[in-house]
């Protein structure tokens, strides 16, 4: 049995996304919220920030009549850089600009595969490469620590290498099959079942 599709052009999710594709068209709506926050006295935002960094994005919700309307252009989106953001979601009373932030969460802009020529690996996937370049002897592996400018280093010891690669391997196993079962793909694994 196949999944159902929607059109989400014209079907509106409930809720913010967990991920972004940079140029990607973004449209949700928020409900619980405009249950408590009439949106004709309450305007809602959203700003969010990239981790380690600068970038913010802002994002004005419209007056949906029984929900908060949050939609994006394509033409703005192309301009977000890709990286995990933490966002939070605020409720500006219209009267009086007074603000309380009502929720708070996470989501990733990835690239474009189409436009973007930059590494579109998960962080797991980047560091479990690196691991395995260094467990194959492509670092120089003959100082395990050095002083630069008075600050110490201290390289990882061979089994702290071993320990992070199956960290790391793992996480990546858990990234495909969450991507394998949102997708609905058969992963081929097979389930036992006791009678």
């Amino acid at each position: 049995m196949s999944a159902q599709r929607q059109n989400y052009f014209t079907e509106i999710r409930e809720g913010e996304p967990s991920e972004i594709v940079v140029g990607d068209f973004l449209q949700w709506k928020k409900t619980d919220l405009a249950e408590v926050y009439d949106p004709s006295l309450y305007t809602l935002e959203y700003h969010a920030r990239i981790a380690g960094g600068a970038n913010e994005i802002s994002i004005t919700a419209t007056d949906g009549g029984d929900y908060f309307l949050i939609s994006v252009n394509s033409s703005v989106t192309e301009d977000y850089n890709a990286g995990f953001y933490h966002w939070q979601a605020e409720i500006l009373r219209n009267s009086d600009s007074n603000r309380i932030v009502v929720d708070r969460g996470t989501f990733e802009v990835v690239a474009d595969l189409d436009v973007n020529s930059s590494d579109p690996r998960s962080h797991a996937e980047k560091m479990l490469s690196k691991i395995q370049g260094l467990l194959e002897g492509k670092a120089d592996q003959d100082v395990s620590s050095y002083s630069i400018g008075g600050r110490s280093l201290t390289k990882l010891s061979f089994e702290e290498l071993i320990e992070a690669e199956k960290y790391f391997a793992e996480k990546v196993r858990q990234e495909t099959a969450q991507l394998d079962a949102k997708n609905h793909r058969n992963t081929g694994a097979t389930v036992k079942v006791r009678f």
